[in-house]
């Protein structure tokens, strides 16, 4: 029986990485896969699926007025598995089209996303995920700043941390950092150089 897997992790923790992973996998037994993405990120290029580390994989954007499930079945309703990258940005919409996919056409969905934003708010997709999702696993990495796990994101313009602002701003290493609780309130950027 499909299922609805969301699996979430604070920035650099893999979460592409293992999405073009387990594409790779799928394929290699023959079974085709559908790569979803978020149309907002498109830092690589729309409908691209990129890892920090050089891999990248060609993908659909899903936009809030995309038909998910319309989308799927248009695509290939008889695929192995629906992989989602950036899920976080999906809307609630979305989501629920993606509960239609395994319900209805019996397809396992996985989504990959940030749980929560660099306020600690829970995005609109990630909210809905942890509410639909049959299945939730963090993906770990480390705090940018010690050992300890990161479960926070932190933003940074100009070597100084921000608190407030628009929920969306696309970017990487140059924007934000994976933090623990300790170093989100109290970050050690004077010890790092930041990139530019």
């Amino acid at each position: 029986m499909a299922q609805l897997f969301f699996r979430y992790g604070a920035m650099n923790s893999g979460k592409t990485i293992e999405i073009l992973k387990v594409a790779h996998n799928y394929e290699e037994q023959g079974k085709a896969v559908i790569i979803l993405t978020s149309g907002l990120d498109n830092r690589y290029g729309e409908g691209l699926v990129a890892s920090r580390i050089g891999m990248s994989r060609p993908a659909h954007p899903i936009f809030a007025d995309t038909d998910v499930f319309a989308l799927i079945n248009e695509l290939n309703k008889d695929a192995y598995a629906v992989l989602v990258d950036e899920a976080q940005f999906l809307t609630r919409e979305n989501v629920l089209q993606l509960t239609r996919v395994v319900d209805e056409l019996n397809i396992p969905v996985l989504a990959f996303g940030l749980k929560n934003d660099f306020q600690n708010h829970l995005f609109e997709g990630s909210e809905a995920l942890l509410i639909f999702a049959d299945k939730i696993e963090e993906i770990k990495t480390i705090c940018w700043f010690c050992g300890r796990k990161a479960s926070m994101n932190l933003r940074v313009t100009d070597g100084k941390p921000v608190y407030e602002g628009e929920q969306v701003q696309i970017g990487g290493n140059e924007s934000y950092y994976p933090v623990c609780r300790e170093h989100y309130f109290h970050p050690l950027l004077d010890t790092i150089a930041i990139e530019e």
